[in-house]
Formats: C-alpha cells, structure tokens, sequence
C-alpha cells in the first residue's frame, strides 16, 4: 500500500519489535510535516525495514500501531479485527438473555488502539480517540453491523470530548447507522437506562460490572453509602443483595435523577434507597461513625494525565481516611481509582496512608481489576487502569 512513511531514529525500534503499539514523536527521523492527522501511515526502521502502519496525530504519541506486518489497513481489516473481538466476548458468555451490556472493542488490548466500542442491547456505542479512527468511524459502523448474529443494529457516535482538541475535527455526536431504539440495556438480570446522548464516557461504566457481583455478595443485612454513584449501578447490585438500606450520593443532580431511576426500574416502590446530590467529601464529613457498614468510592479520575499524579494521590489519600474514620466496626469499604496515570502501588500506597492516617487495623480481602471484555494487551500494561481493594475494617 502507497501509505506516508515514517523512518525511525536508529535503535528506536526496539519496544516496536515487541509489539508496543506507540511511536512517540521522539523516535521520528523523517519530516513529518506533509503528513495530516489521522493518516494511515507506513513505519520503518533506519535500515528501511517495514515494521507495519498505524494512525498518525500530532503529539507525544505520534503513531499507534494497528498491523507489525504489511496487512494492509482496509474495510476488511476492521471487519477480521471487529469479528475477533466479538468471538471473543462470545467465549466469556457475556452474549446471553440476562446480559446484553458489555464493551466490545478496548482500544490496545483489542489490537485498535484509538478505538473503544460498547454494547447496549442492539446500540453500539462508538468513541474515538484518535484522529485516525474518526475518519474510519463509517467503515467501522458498517463493519459492526455486519456481526455475527446480528448483534448490532444502531451505531451511535460518541466523540465530541474524546479526541484531541487541537486536531479541529469537530466531530457530531449521533446515529452514523440506525437510530433510538431503546435506552434499557441488562446487565447480570438487572436494568438500567443508559444515557448514552449525554451521559459520561459510553453512558455506562461497564468496567465495574464484576466488581458490582462482588459487592452484592457482601451486601445483605448492610447499611451501604455508595459515593460517586453516577448511574446507581453499585446501588442497584446491593440492593439485590438484600442490604438492609442504601444511600447514593453525587454531586450530580442529573446523576441522582439516574440512580433513582434505576432503583425504580429494578425495584419499584423499595423503602430501603435514598440518593442525594451533595459534594463527596461534605457528605462523609457530616455523617455519623458507624452509620454505614458498607462503603463504595468510586471516584471520576483524578489524575488523567502524570501531570496531575501528586494531586490526584493527595485526593485519594483524603477521600479514603475520611471513609475509614466514619465506617463501622467490622466495615467493609469497595475502594477504586480509574486514573491510568496512577499504578496499582501508588494507589494502594495511598490507601495505606490513609488507614494509618485514620489509626484503623486493616486487611486486604480482594485486590480489584477490569474485567475481562477490558483486557490488556500483554504488550501494553499501560492498558490496565482500573485498580480496586476491597478492605476489612476493624
């Protein structure tokens, strides 16, 4: 294929022979100017060697890599690489009458970097973060809907806030396929309404699914404080789980109007769930010790890039000693970060802090992750974000 070439620096082709899917715009010896952002482009090592093509874009991360081979980048390729995906959600029996919520494309970890699809019944939910895949999204809408099994009827593109700004692509949020079909989706038998027009991310964290079937498991008889509880979806679990009651907080009201929608969807009439929109850290600062037995934080990212590492451990650090001085005897706090920029130790480093902080003996009952429809690439552990403890506390 007559793609652009980039020629790379001598010895930068090291981490790509190991099938890292990044070329930082370090390792770059060629001229890149006669290139636009989001073209196929073609890598090369110093001695003219073809490594494979990726999407390029202007930034530390120049290009990322889509084939290590000369497989052209074409309809067919995103129809194979869509195909595989799907197979392999197949295998985790995520496909099935009591569950039709599940991601079905995780950017590098399903070999699409740039690229991230969730599933909502028949509505394929679409995001772009690159440039590269913006300008695939029809051929990628098309493929989807080419399925096995018919699975995708509606593709809705969701990308206004996820690609980079200064690429002046003003993408539209809409139907490239399709169009509202319904707006419930089921995940593990229970409902909810996913907001995918103007909700967060796809309209739902599909990530924390397992990790809810572990928090039902440790629900019944507990009095559970779910923070941060955009759509309800740990609240709705619990309450599954028979917890004795259920509090919701968001700083969201639209959050709240969410979460009580999807308890009613769930259980309708219920006396055991309140929500209330107020800021985290007032809400645990007023309620009394030992109110809750049971307490999830589950806080939007707070470090999106490394620049805002140290601020984001600090706020961990605070939200979490706040939790361990108000929960009860006996307590059992459901604790996460989705900040890629902090690792697992950083984050437990500051859970740590916290506990020490809050003079309480705790013990370490679960160390959480993604699930398996997010998996990581084996070549790229920067695609494991998620990172969850859950705690036992005397």
């Amino acid at each position: 294929m007559d793609y652009p070439l980039i020629t790379l620096k001598r010895g930068k082709e090291a981490s790509l022979q190991r099938f890292h899917p990044w070329v930082f715009s370090g390792a770059i010896a060629s001229d890149c100017t006669h290139i636009d952002e989001g073209d196929i482009v073609a890598v090369q090592t110093s001695e003219h060697d073809l490594i494979g093509y990726g999407h390029y874009q202007i930034g530390s991360i120049a290009v990322r890599m889509l084939t290590f081979d000369d497989t052209p980048v074409d309809e067919h390729f995103y129809a194979l690489r869509l195909t595989e995906a799907y197979r392999m959600r197949q295998a985790l029996g995520l496909q099935r009458d009591d569950n039709n919520t599940f991601r079905l494309v995780h950017g590098e970890g399903d070999f699409l970097p740039g690229l991230v699809v969730d599933i909502y019944g028949h509505t394929a939910v679409v995001q772009a973060h690159s440039p590269g895949m913006h300008f695939a999204r029809d051929i990628i809408a098309q493929a989807l809907t080419n399925l096995p099994d018919g699975i995708v009827r509606n593709v809705y593109y969701k990308s206004e806030t996820t690609l980079p700004y200064k690429a002046h692509l003003d993408p539209v949020n809409d139907y490239i396929i399709g169009k509202y079909d319904t707006d419930i989706a089921t995940e593990n038998g229970l409902r909810f309404r996913v907001d995918w027009l103007r909700g967060q991310k796809t309209g739902f964290f599909v990530d924390q699914r397992d990790n809810r079937t572990l928090l039902e498991h440790y629900a019944p008889g507990r009095r559970v404080l779910n923070m941060f509880c955009y759509t309800g979806g740990f609240s709705v679990y619990a309450l599954r789980g028979n917890a004795r009651l259920v509090h919701s907080v968001d700083s969201s009201e639209k959050a709240v109007t969410l979460t009580n929608d999807n308890v009613e969807l769930n259980f309708p009439d219920t006396d055991r769930h309140q929500a209330f929109a107020e800021d985290a850290f007032k809400f645990l600062e007023q309620i009394q010790p030992e109110d809750y037995d049971l307490i999830i934080l589950d806080p939007p990212a707070f470090a999106k890039h490394k620049t805002a590492l140290r601020n984001a451990l600090v706020g961990y650090r605070k939200l979490n000693a706040r939790a361990f001085e108000k929960i009860a005897h006996g307590g059992i706090l459901f604790t996460f970060s989705c900040s890629q920029a902090v690792d697992k130790e950083q984050f437990r480093l500051a859970v740590f802090s916290a506990a020490a902080q809050a003079r309480r003996r705790v013990r370490i009952l679960h160390q959480l992750t993604q699930p398996a429809d997010h998996p990581i690439n084996i070549y790229h552990p920067e695609g494991e974000y998620l990172k969850g403890l859950v705690l036992y506390v005397e």
